[in-house]
């Protein structure tokens, strides 16, 4: 019989070793007010910004090339050279055209002498004619006694020479309306050349882009390359740079389809920059989408694009940082909550260790609103309950083993 004894004792001893309690960090339970936050990565832009795009040129001069451009996230100054596009197109229509230009104007030049005299041959025709209608009508006019045949013969001759006069003067009329022709077709080519000109060399002066204002030159991508503009790139519509204004910044958030319904404007927003970490800067909500977008081409997650007005100035906060941003959606006053590492699941329940006289007692809760840190306990718990932060019965050397607590 005391050999049982002793067995039942040494079982016992070694159940209460196996549930030996570890010494962990513990928290009180707290009332008062909650607030329930959600947490997102944004990007930091300009709310205002001028954007720097190519300039229109012919398709006659091809694909504009960048031959230069400032480096990204360099500051400008107002009339700094950004992008300088390769000109040897544009020189080589210029030289082409001047050499057009000046083989029109011969060939108007030549033409207009070569009318010129046309016109005096045509005149002295002319000239001949009118002389011999005077002599036939003079011969007409004193042809009164001679015979009638004489006098027929006499007129015939009249007629005729007045039929030759007219022709002379049409052919004069119609040869000058044929030269003022010619000569508009060889000036129209004059133009067209002249305006080519003209505009390449508009052009060439337009492959220089400079700033507008003092800022920071931000490189758009080329959407073919998906890498940052660069020298020899061949840009296609768009801005290439934008300079923004840093008087006045915002925060670009993407909210997830099933949180968009908890966030209004004006709600209070906690910036923290990822390169800043010691830093925080406050904002507000303005505007959210009214349409979703996919997150990406290959999921069919939806979200929803908001803008958060930074409040003040800081010169650190510069175009196309990565931000936190800790949006509080609502305050919940008077309600019990904890640290969210207090909090235990398992098979689909929620539990903490409570801190009953020497050791710890498990114990369901309900838990209500979740931010980064802290949850509201609903039902379990009451003010100032001890509960432990990490799992008291957890083996030690598995707590080493696993790396974690919970």
């Amino acid at each position: 019989m005391s050999k049982n004894l002793i067995l039942l004792s040494f079982l016992l001893l070694a159940a209460c070793s196996a549930r030996k309690v570890q010494e962990v960090q513990t928290t009180l339970v707290k009332r008062g007010t909650f607030t329930e936050e959600l947490t997102e990565q944004g990007t930091v832009r300009a709310v205002n910004s001028v954007g720097i795009s190519a300039p229109e040129t012919s398709y006659r001069y091809g694909m504009l090339k960048i031959s230069r451009i400032i480096e990204d996230g360099e500051e400008v100054e107002k009339g700094d050279t950004l992008v300088i596009f390769d000109p040897s197109e544009f020189k080589k229509a210029i030289i082409n055209s001047q050499q057009q230009l000046e083989i029109a104007k011969a060939e108007y030049d030549k033409l207009k002498a070569t009318q010129e005299s046309e016109i005096e041959d045509l005149e002295a025709d002319l000239e001949i004619a009118r002389l011999s209608q005077e002599i036939s009508k003079i011969n007409f006019e004193q042809a009164v006694f001679e015979s009638e045949i004489t006098r027929k013969e006499i007129n015939l001759k009249l007629e005729t020479a007045n039929i030759a006069l007219e022709r002379a003067r049409e052919q004069i009329g119609n040869r000058k309306k044929i030269q003022q022709q010619e000569l508009f077709q060889k000036s129209l080519t004059m133009k067209q050349n002249t305006t080519i000109l003209n505009e390449a060399n508009g052009s060439i002066n337009s492959l220089f882009l400079v700033s507008p204002s003092k800022g920071i030159a931000i490189i758009r991508e080329n959407w073919m390359t998906g890498q940052k503009l660069k020298v020899g790139d061949q840009p296609y519509g768009g801005a290439l740079i934008e300079l923004p204004d840093l008087s006045e910044m915002q925060v670009e958030v993407k909210i997830n389809e099933v949180d968009i319904s908890r966030i209004i404007p004006n709600l209070t927003v906690v910036i923290k920059a990822d390169a800043y970490s010691d830093s925080t800067y406050t904002g507000k909500i303005t505007t959210i989408a009214n349409l979703a977008q996919n997150k990406n081409y290959n999921s069919k997650i939806k979200i929803f694009p908001v803008q958060i007005l930074i409040d003040g100035l800081h010169k650190s906060l510069l175009p196309g940082l990565t931000v936190s941003c800790k949006i509080k959606v609502r305050e919940i006053k008077d309600v019990l909550f904890i640290p969210v590492m207090g909090i235990f699941k398992s098979q689909g329940l929620e539990y903490v260790y409570v801190k009953s006289g020497s050791g710890y007692k498990r114990k369901e809760v309900k838990v209500g609103a979740v931010n980064t840190d802290y949850a509201v306990v609903s039902e379990g718990l009451a003010e100032n309950d001890e509960v432990a932060l990490t799992d008291p019965f957890l083996n030690k050397q598995e707590t080493n083993k696993n790396g974690k607590t919970n």
